[in-house]
């Protein structure tokens, strides 16, 4: 998968800009707040429907403008295809090749990105949901049926939620085994497709956390609940799971067992990183997972993930800086930072200089 091209208007600070992406390595620098990340973002929004940074796509429209439009001219294994959102106040539009989609699991797959940002330490340091969050939007671009799952699961279970505020305890318990029929019917998927992930991206986390390190230390990945068997028998797992649970869930008011709740251990070295990893080694495993996670794009669908790095490599010593350029050769890149000469080591790149929402090309 590449991008060739980028088209934005009104988009954040962007009156009206194109960019144009060569295969390999792609270098956006210049002065903090210029828009190099406005950038990445508008290319992960057409990959996922979403935005890594705000909750409410209004946010992304240009002030004074009363709409965003981000176009991309891409590739992947079945062709040359174009994506394009038109974000208004209230509304978007999204477009594959011509075609208005009619819900967002339809955009997942054409384009695919992975996101790193120093804000992913995140991932480690804070709650489970953050934890949840990664593996839900990594797993939704290369699977719409967990995608859909995920949907229709907050669905009921919001519902079900709303029913265990009822003052009628009587109602409450009659009502509750109908929901939890459907709820665990779509829980199943969830947890099924993250513990396949899981599997996958421990060890392949594991290999090129060790090559960042020089060895020096491990990581390894664990779910925080193991759900043994087939799709039919975690559903009855968590069907008694989810009944054992009626009182408990009757006086707090919510659901307190399911996938939702579900979590993710990072041990480095053995210990649990969670509460004594240091930032040095937070910044390194949390790099590794991303990395992992772009070579498991490659195993599920055929092909390489855009890899979006903003502003990484002034969190990274200099070793680690070398390590990381080799290994991202060979793959369409967007690199933010605020001064290419300082990243590159030789590596060539497409160079732009962003400055106010504005390319300034650079020869190579």
């Amino acid at each position: 998968m590449r991008i060739k091209k980028l088209f934005l208007q009104n988009f954040r600070n962007y009156e009206r800009e194109e960019f144009d992406f060569s295969d390999g390595l792609n270098v956006l620098f210049g002065k903090n707040g210029q828009g190099k990340t406005n950038c990445a973002e508008a290319v992960f929004y057409l990959c996922t429907g979403a935005s890594l940074r705000i909750r409410h796509d209004k946010q992304l429209i240009r002030i004074g403008a009363d709409c965003a439009k981000i176009v991309a001219e891409a590739e992947n294994r079945y062709g040359k295809l174009t994506i394009s959102a038109d974000i208004y106040e209230n509304k978007r539009e999204i477009r594959i090749n011509g075609g208005k989609i009619a819900k967002n699991a339809d955009l997942m797959g054409h384009l695919s990105s992975v996101f790193f940002s120093p804000g992913e330490l995140r991932l480690i340091q804070d709650g489970p949901d953050e934890r949840r969050r990664f593996m839900n939007i990594s797993i939704s671009q290369t699977s719409p049926a967990y995608y859909t799952a995920l949907l229709r699961y907050n669905k009921i279970l919001d519902q079900r939620n709303t029913l265990l505020k009822d003052r009628d305890v009587g109602l409450v318990l009659d009502t509750l085994p109908v929901w939890d029929e459907q709820l665990c019917k779509y829980a199943a998927v969830i947890v099924k497709k993250r513990a396949e992930f899981l599997e996958r991206l421990s060890p392949l986390a594991g290999e090129l956390h060790a090559y960042l390190t020089d060895g020096g230390e491990t990581l390894e990945l664990k779910p925080d609940k193991r759900y043994e068997g087939d799709e039919k028998e975690i559903e009855k797992i968590l069907l008694r799971r989810l009944s054992n649970n009626y009182e408990k869930d009757l006086r707090l008011g919510f659901t307190t067992v399911g996938p939702h709740r579900d979590d993710v251990d990072f041990f480095i070295a053995g210990v649990d990183a969670k509460g004594y990893a240091s930032q040095g080694q937070t910044r390194t495993a949390a790099l590794a997972v991303k990395l992992a996670e772009v070579e498991i794009f490659k195993q599920l669908s055929g092909e390489y993930p855009v890899l979006i790095l903003d502003d990484v490599m002034s969190e990274l010593d200099l070793p680690r800086r070398k390590k990381l350029v080799g290994l991202i050769s060979g793959l369409q890149t967007l690199l933010t930072c605020t001064h290419a000469e300082r990243v590159l080591y030789g590596a060539e790149a497409n160079k732009m200089r962003i400055e106010n929402g504005a390319v300034k090309r650079e020869k190579k």
